[in-house]
């Protein structure tokens, strides 16, 4: 299984947002559209054997899961559609106990140290970071879980976070990405098992 973790520092945690207006008015989660599109489409295709966590404002986390996940489709305002649709049933999440919101996505009332405690259970946290090892010299991780950030920084809160749970910090190439552009970066990392096989 891989796992995606991206922080949406802005993305509004109610249902109250336009799907015109994905990059101003709902606190770029278009950025965060595109990563769910790279976590899970190929052409003509859909990977199922991966998991995409969208921890909001560090209030609310939206999981995608890829084996059970349907109508996710290549733009953006469908995929933010799916989202809307999950903070629409955000009351239903009590404490750690998901509400599913449609096949394959739900929402729970968690912030990122309880998705990352969860995640270094099941495998290997790893950092996506410029100051991290070149991953062309590392050894794909078991089971990883990949963190992102989207278009801001991680707080210092969430640094610590990562400082405290993430087992690596890699560098996936010389020129910092976008978060979606990573998220391939990280597939084709993992698929060719380190740039090794082709």
């Amino acid at each position: 299984m891989r796992q995606f973790v991206i922080c949406g520092h802005e993305v509004p945690t109610t249902p109250d947002f336009s799907l015109d207006a994905l990059a101003s008015d709902a606190g770029r989660l278009d950025l965060l559209c595109r990563c769910l599109n790279a976590a899970f489409l190929t052409s003509h295709g859909l990977r199922e054997a991966v998991r995409v966590h969208l921890v909001l404002q560090d209030e609310f986390t939206v999981t995608v899961d890829g084996g059970s996940v349907r109508n996710l489709h290549p733009d953006e305002r469908s995929t933010a559609a799916l989202i809307r649709t999950a903070l629409e049933h955000r009351e239903d999440a009590i404490g750690h106990q998901p509400a599913e919101s449609s096949p394959g996505i739900s929402i729970r009332r968690v912030g990122l140290d309880v998705v990352l405690e969860e995640c270094a259970r099941d495998g290997t946290v790893v950092q996506l970071h410029e100051d991290g090892e070149p991953a062309n010299e590392a050894e794909p991780p078991e089971n990883p879980t990949f963190v992102l950030s989207d278009h801001r920084d991680f707080t210092d809160a969430e640094a610590e976070l990562l400082g405290e749970t993430a087992e690596e910090r890699l560098r996936l190439g010389p020129t910092l990405l976008h978060a979606d552009h990573a998220v391939t970066v990280a597939h084709h990392y993992l698929d060719t098992d380190g740039y090794t096989t082709f």
